[in-house]
Order: structure tokens, then sequence, then C-alpha cells
């Protein structure tokens, strides 16, 4: 439509952008100017879901509160963000076709309701009548009001429209009516109550030798495993039965904007008003969330469609689970062609909604030939039923319930399918590990590595003693594709006796080593997919920051972790590569620590041209010398073991600091009981940069630089010695223990090399507790030669009695 002359549209995609951003009377007339003054007017939503193209043409008479019509077009543009197995989702057909709020607006109902109130959709009907639309597809909308109406002091309209791609009729929506209200009267509204008859159980339709392609039972899926359907891997999500099967990205489920919903909280193979089924999903909102912001720029609400695309995901999932996938390509989902979905609206999700449940009911499912399921849908916010969407449809276009049935059929099953790892084959075992660390790449990896093995620089894992990973169970991507949703199930076996319980003189494991199990996974799975091979130039590899959250203490006798991170984004610019990832640390009963991390790759010349953390991001507590000077300096001294490898011990328990192997600070510099930012506590102090220490030799072969995690390790340290100055009558009552149930950020920008000479830690304590099991939380930062270089929040210690 690009042929259209502008001065043969009424209104362009500029103006109705002014219309959604900006003024009102600049586009709709002087008439007009008024409303633009009001807290609050009608608009279209701002980017990225402004989607009317165009306005063709517009009927009726102006500020009347009359009929009118308005014709407008939608391009699907092949680029489009919200693209979801090559198609326009429900949700982006229906909300296309959202110039009714123009047409209201134009027909004068701010210059009425006066900023007031605002505008709310209460009730439609929609239906579909062919595939949904490609790219390179224009949808036309011709949208109606046909009444306005006055019920007190609430204003209402009714409309409708139809959507047509070229002559063939797209979808029509039907029963369209809209409201303008107080937020009080949202408030009071009373949400979704349903009749009596609307409660009945009823008995669903199925076919009469309806059974699922694989068993069914109730569960749940937290965080991480709805995340890997994102992905297509299945197995991660729905356990071993689903394990090997990769689904095709046209059957996954959609993420970035599209990221709807976070958890499932329930899935009743057998549950439901009609008995077929029951699905309840989760997401958390959060104030600056897109469709919030976007929808509208001064009246932030999520948009209906946004809530039906919600339902439909966690239908979606449902129908993964009870079997209907394939590695067919080109299968995608749709709405059933002539089936009508109701829509009934009473209450809003706005920036104070923390929670939303989704809450699917199954009502009918059968195959017709394609796979299909009809269903109710509920919302609530923050517990009050908001939503209620009768009769929605989702159906699998483009394969058969034979294919599906014949899928399952070939599926390889083998005696060790199970919930378990056992049988499961080792893909890399600790003598990979070993190669990669300090051996030979093209034994890790195989002969695209061959020239790291004489020729080249590679970035290596640590060696031991600093080797936090024995074998890789599972990986995902083909190895040398570098592109996100790569993924990695690594384990490590910890040993009882390991060096580092013995170094922290302390029964849980330390911070350090905790970081190191997490991260490592991730710089194997880089190595994997080939991050060495995208330049003709050496490049190191270098953490680059993350937040994470400890939920529990590891302790000795804890045995095997397992971690899984998962590549989420990469970008590359020349010698430069930048990887973010997730990753989750669990041991048999559970996740322990999950957050997210970046690792940068970097050729030699860029890492030498560090410039540390940025003026602009640094807080620096820097004390006077009025408050420096009765605070005297302290040497550590030094316990057994003092490397790794020395059998040695000190034993000692209580509140003790660490022996020599792990203690990264050689001295306090500055003790101030009463400094720091909040007058809560300071505490400083430094190590002597020593070319020999084993941490250098371990961390990297051929590229010596302090392991990041201890750079965090001497921060905890600076706390513990603050706790002994402040607790000293719990010195031997109690143990220290790391802070549990916080996200904690860190951001490394410099390294510290054996040429260095002084690193220098400080801590500014934010919060202290006391009671039973003191706590302290800090941020500080830590330096190397005079350069800040990282930066660490929201760190801390308890003190728990022994």
């Amino acid at each position: 439509h690009s042929e259209i002359p502008p001065s043969d549209l009424a209104y362009s995609r500029e103006q109705c952008m002014e219309f959604a951003v900006g003024s009102a009377g600049t586009v709709l007339g002087p008439e007009f100017d008024i409303i633009d003054t009001y807290p609050a007017r009608v608009r279209l939503p701002d980017e990225p879901l402004m989607l009317v193209d165009r306005i063709l043409t517009i009927e009726g008479q102006k500020g009347t509160l009359g009929t009118g019509r308005i014709v407008t077009e939608h391009d699907v543009l092949p680029d489009a963000w919200y693209l979801d197995g090559g198609h326009a989702p429900v949700c982006i057909s229906v909300e296309a076709g959202q110039a009714d709020l123009f047409l209201c607006a134009w027909l004068g109902i701010d210059l009425v309701v006066r900023g007031k109130r605002t505008y709310r959709l209460l009730d439609a009907t929609v239906k579909f009548h062919r595939e949904l639309p490609v790219p390179g597809e224009t949808i036309r909308y011709e949208i109606e009001i046909s009444k306005f109406l006055r019920q007190g002091e609430t204003h209402l309209f009714l409309f409708s429209f139809k959507g047509y791609i070229g002559a063939d009729t797209l979808i029509t929506m039907t029963g369209g009516c809209a409201g303008f209200f107080t937020e009080e009267e949202v408030a009071n509204s009373g949400g979704i109550i349903l009749t009596d008859e609307e409660l009945q159980p009823v008995i669903g339709k199925k076919p009469a030798d309806w059974q699922p392609p694989v068993p069914m039972v109730k569960e749940q899926y937290d965080d991480r495993a709805v995340q890997a359907l994102r992905t297509g891997d299945l197995g991660c999500c729905f356990g071993q039965l689903f394990s090997g099967i990769t689904l095709p990205e046209s059957l996954r489920l959609p993420g970035g904007r599209m990221k709807l919903i976070d958890r499932i909280l329930e899935l009743d193979p057998e549950g439901g008003r009609y008995g077929l089924g029951i699905i309840r999903a989760e997401a958390d909102i959060h104030p600056d969330d897109w469709f919030l912001t976007c929808h509208f720029v001064d009246d932030m609400v999520m948009p209906g469609t946004l809530m039906y695309e919600c339902c439909a995901h966690t239908l979606r999932v449902f129908l993964q689970r009870i079997g209907w996938v394939t590695s067919k390509p080109g299968v995608f989902y749709e709405p059933v062609n002539g089936n009508e979905a109701t829509l009934r609206c009473r209450g809003p999700v706005t920036p104070h909604t923390r929670k939303v449940i989704y809450e699917i009911e199954i009502s009918e499912i059968g195959y017709n030939p394609q796979p299909y399921v009809i269903a109710d849908a509920h919302m609530y916010a923050d517990g009050h039923k908001i939503v209620y969407f009768k009769d929605m449809s989702m159906q699998l276009s483009g394969i058969t319930r034979e294919e599906i049935e014949s899928f399952w059929a070939n599926m390889p099953r083998t005696a060790e399918d199970s919930t378990s790892t056992i049988g499961q084959p080792i893909r890399f075992d600790r003598n990979h590990m070993l190669e990669f660390a300090g051996g030979s790449p093209l034994k890790a990896f195989g002969a695209p590595y061959a020239p790291f093995d004489r020729d080249r620089f590679i970035a290596r894992l640590p060696r031991p003693p600093y080797l936090m990973i024995d074998r890789v169970r599972n990986i995902e991507p083909r190895a040398w594709e570098l592109k996100p949703a790569g993924w990695i199930e690594a384990e490590y076996d910890i040993p009882e006796d390991a060096w580092y319980f013995r170094a922290d003189r302390n029964p849980a494991m330390p911070l350090s080593i905790i970081l190191e199990v997490a991260l490592q996974p991730c710089g194997w799975l880089a190595a994997y997919m080939g991050s060495a091979l995208k330049s003709e130039n050496d490049l190191r590899f270098r953490n680059l920051g993350g937040t994470a959250t400890l939920l529990r203490e590891i302790m000795p006798h804890t045995g095997k972790l397992t971690v899984r991170a998962r590549l989420t984004q990469v970008s590359e610019a020349a010698d430069m590569i930048i990887e973010h990832y997730d990753f989750d640390v669990r041991q048999s009963d559970g996740s322990f620590y999950s957050g997210n991390t970046y690792f940068g790759f970097f050729t030699s010349d860029a890492l030498a041209q560090q410039e540390g953390i940025r003026q602009t991001d640094l807080q620096v507590y820097s004390p006077t010398p009025q408050e420096t000077e009765h605070s005297q300096p302290e040497e550590l001294k030094d316990h057994a073991p003092l490397t790794p490898e020395d059998l040695q011990s000190d034993h000692a328990s209580g509140l003790v600091l660490p022996a020599r192997a792990i203690r990264m600070i050689d001295r306090i510099d500055t003790y101030l009981p009463d400094g720091g930012h909040h007058g809560l506590g300071f505490v400083r102090g430094s190590k002597s940069v020593d070319p020999g220490e084993w941490f250098f030799k371990a961390h990297f072969y051929q590229d010596p630089v302090c392991p990041g995690s201890l750079g965090i390790e001497s921060f905890i340290q600076l706390l513990k010695y603050l706790a002994r100055k402040r607790w000293p009558g719990l010195i031997n009552t109690h143990r220290f223990s790391l802070l549990t149930g916080m996200a904690q950020n860190w951001v490394y920008r410099g390294q510290i090399l054996p040429q260095n000479r002084l690193v220098t830690v400080e801590a500014s304590i934010t919060e202290l507790q006391g009671g039973p099991k003191p706590k302290i939380i800090a941020d500080g930062y830590l330096q190397v030669d005079g350069l800040y270089i990282y930066k660490m929040e929201n760190f801390g210690i308890e003190l728990r009695p022994i």
C-alpha cells in the first residue's frame, strides 16, 4: 500500500503516532486542543503496540457522539517483532483493529468525560475465518461505532469491526462494548461474577477413543522449566519422557516481549469444570513492563488482547504436555476458524498489580483432522477475577492425529527412562575438562580446535585446584553454532575433604567456589559453540558481571551439584563477543543458586586498555583524616592450609577468618565502626600481589589472571573481620554463614595480573541486624594499583549459633 499517496489518506502513520503520544489537537483540529490539557485522554498505544499504519477513511460528524466508521490498515512486515510461527498471532491480529480508540475520540468522547474517566474495554466476541496473517499481507479493518450510551455518569459505546486480507475475511469482532470509568468505579466493579449455570460441572466433549499420546499426571513447572519451552527443550520442562525432543521454532513458547508467563502452578489432566484438564500459570508484573508503559502513556493498563495471548501461551503448555508435539517444521498454532470466542473484562492490570494468574479449563478436545481444543480462560490480578474468555480455541495447523501418533511410536525409549540421570550418557567427562583446562583443545572438542594445540592461544577453563566441573551430561546446540538458546547441563562432585572447606575453616562451601561451579559450565558452552573460532586473533575470556541469589548453604556431604546454563543473548563487534547466560545450580532436593551473568571475549590489547568502573558509576566512600586518625592497620595472621595442596590444617571453630590458602586480604587498613555511606560501618583491606600465588597458575593456563570470584571472596572476608569486631562476644558461640534469599550483583571492569602490585578492597555497610543471628549487608569496590575495577552490591553474611 505504499502506492497510496499521502494526500489520499485520512491520516498517516505519523499522525497516528502523534495522536498516541503527542497532541490530539494537532491531529484532530483546534477544537480538540482542550483535551490535551486533561490528565488523561483517549489515545492509541505507543510503540511497539501502535499498529495503525494508515487511516484510509473516517466517516461521521466530528465531536457529536454520533455513529461513525473508520477504515485502517496494518502491514505485517517480514521482520515484525511479534511474529509467532511465521504468523501474526491472535493478539496482534485483533489489536491491530485498535482504531475504535481514534474513532471514539474523533467523535468527541474526551470533550464529554474531560479526563476524569478513562477507556476500558468491557465485552467483545471474535471469530476468525482464515489462516492468521503472514509477512507481506496487509490487514484492512472496517470499524463501526453504532451507538454511544449513558448510564448515570458512565459513558459507553458499542462497536464492531471486520478485518480483511484482500477480498478474504480474516476476522469479525462483534458485540464490542467499551466504557469510560473512574478509578474508584473500576476498583468497586466486583470483577467477573459467574452465574450458577456457568459454575456447574459439565461433561466435556472428546472423541470416544480419546487418550493423550503420553501418560499424564498432575505437575507444576518452575520459571526455569517454562523458559526451556522457549528454546524447544521439552525434556527440561516435562522430564525424561520428552528427553531428546526439540520442538521446531514455529511451536516454541515465544520469548522476548512475548514472554508472558513465568511459571505453571498446576497442570491437572482431569481437572477443571469439564473434567478434561486445567492448567494455571502465573506471571510477575513490573511497573515498567513494556505492555503497560506503551498502553497508554498517560493511563497504563495491560491490553485485553495481550491478556488473551497470555491465556493462549498457558494453553500451549497444556497441549505440549499431553503430547501434541512434532519435529515437523512449519506446524503452527492458530484459532479454530468459525469458532466464536467471547470476552468479558471487568478489571485492569496496572503498574500497581504484582501477580496475575491465568486459569484455563479445557471444554472440548479432538481432531478435525488437525488437533484442536476449546477452553474457558479466567484471569486473576492479585487474587481478583478480572477477565473471562469463553470458548477460546487453538489448533495445530499442518499436522494430523496420525502424524502425532506416528511421531511417538517412532520415539526411541530405553529402560533408563526416568526422572533421574542414571543411565544417561556422559557427553564429556573429567578428562575432557582437564584437556581443555591445560592440555589439548583438540582432544576436548575435536578437529576445529586443532590449531589451538600448537599455533594459537585459546581461553581455557581453570586448572585444578580451581576446576569445578566434572562432566557434561547434556548440551543442546550443534558444535560451533554460536546463537542464543544453546544450553548445557554439567555436574560437579563435591569432595567431602575438598581443600576449600579446610581453607575457609567453616563447614559450608565458600561463595567463590559456588560462583565457579555456576559459571564454569558457561565457559565450556562458549567454547563448544565455537566462540574462539569467530576471530583470526586470539581472544581472552572474562566474566563481566551478574546477578544471583543463594537460597541455602552447601555442605560437604551434599555430593553432586547439577548446573544448567543457557545462552540467552550474543552480540559480536569486530574482535569482541559479549555473551549473556542464565544459570541454575541444583542439588538433589532442588535449586539453591540461580541468576544471570555475562562474559566477554577480548583481544589482549583491548584488555590492556582497561579503564575500570566508570566514574559515573562510582559511589566511593572516602573517610576523612579525622575519621581514620584512630584506625590502626592490622596485619592478618597466616593459618594452615597455606595453599590448596597443603595437607596441614589449623583447626578452629567459631567466627574464625580463613586460612592462607583462600584468604584474599593480607591486612586491614581502615576499620570505622560508624563509617560508610550509612554510618553503619566501613572497612578497607589490602593484599600485595604475589605472581607466584597458586591461583595465577590455575586461572588460566597461558593467561594468568586472578579469578573475579576470589575478589568477591576478599569482600566477604572484610565482612567477617567487621563482624568479629562488632560482636566479639559471639566469636566462640557462632559461625559465619552466607546471606541467603537476596539478589546480589557484581560488575567486573578490569583484571588483576601477576605484574600488578596492590589490591585494595572496601566495604560500606548498608544494613546491620542484631539478635540471635546477626546479619551484615554491604556494598563495596575492589581496586588494583589505584584503579577501581570491581563493584559489588548486596553481599552479606550472617552469624549462626554453632
